[in-house]
C-alpha cells in the first residue's frame, strides 16, 4: 500500500457525459370485443361486463344492447396483457356457464 497522498488539486474530476434519454412510446392498446349470439342471455352478458370489466349497471346494459343490435361491442380498451386477461376471464366464465359467448381482442387503430 502506498503511503503517498495526492493533493486535492491532483485529483481529476471528469464531467459526466450527457446521456441520450431513450424515447419511450406509449404501449399499443387493444379493444376487447363481445360478439352477439342467439344463445347467451342478456343478463349474463351484463353480469360479465360488471364483474370482469368493472362497468356500472347502465354502462353494462348499454354495451350489451349495442352488441345485441350491431353484432359486437367494445367492452373496453386496454394494454395487451390486460386485454388478454379480460378475454380469458370472460371465456372461462362463459364456458363454465355453458354459454357460447365469444370474446376477442384486436389492436386499436392508431390515430394519425
Amino acid at each position: 500500500m502506498s503511503t503517498k497522498r495526492k493533493n486535492q488539486g491532483d485529483v481529476g474530476v471528469a464531467e459526466p457525459k450527457a446521456r441520450a434519454k431513450p424515447k419511450l412510446e406509449r404501449p399499443r392498446l387493444y379493444k376487447v370485443l363481445l360478439h352477439n349470439d342467439d344463445y347467451t342471455p342478456m343478463e349474463f352478458v351484463v353480469l360479465i361486463l360488471k364483474e370482469v370489466f368493472n362497468k356500472s349497471d347502465s354502462d353494462a346494459t348499454a354495451i350489451m344492447l349495442h352488441a345485441h343490435t350491431h353484432g359486437m361491442a367494445v367492452a373496453g380498451v386496454y394494454t395487451f396483457e390486460i386485454a388478454e386477461t379480460k378475454v380469458q376471464q370472460t371465456m372461462a366464465l362463459a364456458s363454465k356457464a355453458a354459454f357460447p359467448l365469444l370474446c376477442t381482442m384486436e389492436p386499436e387503430e392508431i390515430a394519425q
